[in-house]
């Protein structure tokens, strides 16, 4: 299944889409060597990745053909996470511009190992470039949110 746009660093890190569609998503996570921290379980920020992506998933969902940015996120780590991961994105609510989400990261036993919920702002699918977001002129240490 596809993402519906390019995303480099999710290709990175190996990320399944298994579930994109009415206000839900789901992407497996098979962990590798290069994706641990030094207590040899999933490094957090690998784990926030694929709550974040799996709740931007979500809020895209009821409306593929548009874009979000991720405007705040708040995770929560229960337990560690180690092996084969599940992240389940569920979409709460939505105005016309923002998309209130949750997230949930499952081991293979079915256990929950970390919680988010995230706020992402929708926005259309613009060429985006080095000099260029939504074909705005913007110098390199620019980014819109707009």
């Amino acid at each position: 299944m596809k993402f519906g746009v390019e995303i480099p660093f999710v290709h990175h890190l190996g990320f399944e889409l298994q579930l994109f569609d009415a206000g839900f998503s789901e992407i497996v996570f098979d962990t590798q060597p290069e994706h641990l921290n030094s207590f040899d379980v999933t490094h957090g920020g690998a784990v926030m990745t694929l709550l974040d992506v799996a709740m931007a998933l979500a809020g895209r969902s009821v409306q593929k053909e548009m874009g979000v940015v991720t405007i705040e996120m708040k995770t929560s780590f229960m337990r560690p996470s180690q092996g084969k991961l599940l992240a389940k994105g569920h979409l709460l609510h939505r105005t016309a511009t923002l998309a209130f989400t949750e997230g949930t990261v499952y081991d293979a036993q079915g256990r929950a190992c970390a919680h988010a919920t995230g706020t992402f702002k929708y926005v259309r699918k613009l060429a985006t470039g080095r000099k260029t977001v939504q074909g705005l002129q913007l110098t390199t240490d620019q980014i819109s949110t707009d």
